[in-house]
């Protein structure tokens, strides 16, 4: 089979690879299209994603859909052709973490396509994967591959918002409007938020937003529009740039809650923390997700409006552009990798 490989920063290669078997408890996926990640773009063009270093040869990919093609011995799943988004995650579920439901913070979680430990997790980002069938999900009837495809990047929306507490009636401001922040916007729209402004420097983006829900949109280097003329009460910061997150600082109302959704660069940042004291604000992060997985994938059979928000597919052979035009925020948001198409 192939697959698409990160070797070093800048380094990607579509390569051979031998498909892995299925043994007992497992189940092998045919993988049909896979979303290009902020992650996996920082493993492409930097080597690294904050504080994960690529330190041998990882095939990309946590954004999957594809259809089974074969089970473990004594394994239960789903029947062969059944169409599937996979969850990435296999987090221990014995560690304290685990057992109170924070599964989604599990210190020893394995990852599809992870460099945060050594041996690296392989990503999906190959024309067949063999996964624990825990992580399979079967997709509801008539939800097309190229929808259900955005299920990992919309739980990471969900899991955000559930962290931001009752949006309903709310005032939130999204600072970065890539496809997370896109996707957290029409979450907080469904969620019944009585307002969502969105931030950007970029204008694609900021159309994306608004066709995703945003009730109105600001340049991020135009302090002066009328969108930032009130104060909000919940911040999602959504870009990983240090500038958003002193945007939701400042923005938000006494008493407000911020979320830090975006990985921010590796080492310190900057941070109003007299600001923060002062008016009492609450900084809570949000990190992967867990259950919302299966929340996701309902949403997106209901029709959740987020079609916008996929701009590209490129075949697996045309990889090394499909990462490129996915850096490109002027053109594209969420980038599509055709697995079946070499």
């Amino acid at each position: 089979m192939h697959a698409c490989v990160v070797h070093r920063a800048g380094d990607l290669r579509v390569e051979e690879r031998e498909p892995v078997a299925a043994g007992p408890g497992q189940v092998t996926v045919s993988v049909a299209l896979g979303g290009i990640c902020g992650s996996d773009l920082h493993y492409y063009r930097h080597g690294r994603v904050g504080d994960f270093t690529v330190r041998e040869p990882m095939v990309l990919g946590h954004e999957i859909v594809g259809h089974i093609t074969g089970l473990g011995p004594g394994t239960e799943g789903p029947a062969t052709g059944t169409p599937v988004a996979v969850h990435p995650a296999t987090p221990c579920d014995h560690c304290p973490h685990c057992t109170t439901g924070h599964r989604n913070i599990c210190a020893d979680t394995r990852y599809l396509g992870s460099a945060a430990r050594t041996p690296h997790v392989q990503g999906g980002f190959a024309q067949s994967v063999t996964v624990p069938a825990a992580q399979i999900r079967a997709l509801p009837s008539g939800l097309a591959l190229d929808r259900a495809v955005l299920a990992e990047p919309l739980s990471v929306a969900l899991h955000a918002v559930h962290r931001a507490g009752d949006v309903h009636g709310r005032r939130v401001l999204v600072t970065g409007a890539g496809p997370i922040g896109c996707l957290v916007t029409a979450v907080l729209r469904h969620r019944g938020a009585a307002e969502v402004v969105v931030s950007d420097l970029l204008d694609t983006p900021l159309r994306i937003a608004s066709a995703a829900g945003a009730t109105a949109t600001v340049r991020a280097d135009e302090p002066g529009a009328p969108g930032w003329a009130e104060e909000f009460d919940v911040a999602v910061e959504a870009s990983g740039a240090p500038a958003g997150l002193r945007t939701c600082v400042e923005r938000v109302r006494r008493g407000g809650t911020v979320v830090l959704l975006g990985l921010l660069p590796p080492g310190e940042v900057p941070l109003l923390g007299n600001i923060t004291v002062t008016r009492e604000l609450e900084l809570r992060g949000a990190f992967r997700f867990d259950t919302e997985f299966d929340e996701a994938i309902g949403l997106l059979a209901e029709g959740l409006p987020v079609d916008a928000v996929v701009t590209h597919t490129f075949p697996l052979a045309e990889s090394r552009a499909a990462f490129d035009i996915a850096h490109d925020r002027t053109v594209a948001s969420k980038v599509l990798l055709d697995l079946g198409h070499v």
